[in-house]
């Protein structure tokens, strides 16, 4: 942990990555950066109508987190710990899902128009969950317009998210199955993990707890 000043917790929507990002930051004084998805215009747009907003919404998120990290990459890395729920480098992801391939071929200039220069993560926490873990969390949570997300939609999403992560090498990364446990609201939970994000180093590790999320 004393080597982590900037931790990016990832993951696709439902897993729990806001959440965590806003207890580890309570947990280790930091500053928490987030990715402010509700204020996105276009995102109720694109659950309603994927194909009609696509384009806005992915661009509205480019703006706004390549920003959020440019500010970022001004400050001073080492005066504390900064706590992100999202990694700009997967941006790309979610266009290639969601864009047709001139909306993508746009995406790309005006992506490569930005110059961004996003500061490296320290480490890289990707929590992974089944898509049903994914639906249960997303119905449970009760967010109107993130109902109409389609199955379809998160299997593609948590497709993706994998062969992303397979490839990663820019951080150290360690990858947690997130669907058995709670760390958000189980304190015993919680400390294992966060025993694992101390411990973690170079190179990519796994957390598999093997334990009840309500024990």
């Amino acid at each position: 942990m004393a080597n982590s000043r900037y931790i990016a917790i990832e993951g696709p929507i439902g897993v729990g990555k806001t959440s965590l990002a806003r207890r580890l930051a309570a947990e280790l004084d930091g500053e928490l950066v987030l990715e402010e998805a509700e204020s996105n215009p276009f995102l109720q747009r694109f659950y309603e109508d994927p194909r009609g907003a696509a384009l806005p919404a992915q661009l509205f998120f480019l703006f706004q987190r390549s920003r959020q990290l440019e500010q970022l990459a001004q400050a001073d890395m080492f005066s504390e710990v900064r706590i992100a729920d999202f990694l700009l480098a997967k941006d790309r992801l979610f266009a290639e899902i969601t864009l047709d391939r001139d909306e993508l071929a746009l995406y790309g200039k005006i992506h490569d128009t930005l110059e961004i220069r996003p500061p490296a993560p320290d480490l890289v926490v990707y929590l992974q969950a089944p898509v049903d873990t994914l639906l249960f969390r997303i119905a449970q949570r009760g967010i109107n317009y993130e109902q109409a997300i389609s199955r379809r939609y998160l299997e593609r999403l948590t497709d993706a998210y994998s062969q992303f992560f397979h490839q990663y090498n820019e951080s150290p990364l360690l990858i947690v199955n997130a669907a058995t446990i709670d760390p958000v609201n189980n304190e015993h939970h919680f400390q294992m993990l966060l025993e694992e994000i101390d411990g973690a180093r170079s190179g990519r590790q796994f957390f598999n707890p093997l334990v009840s999320a309500f024990a």
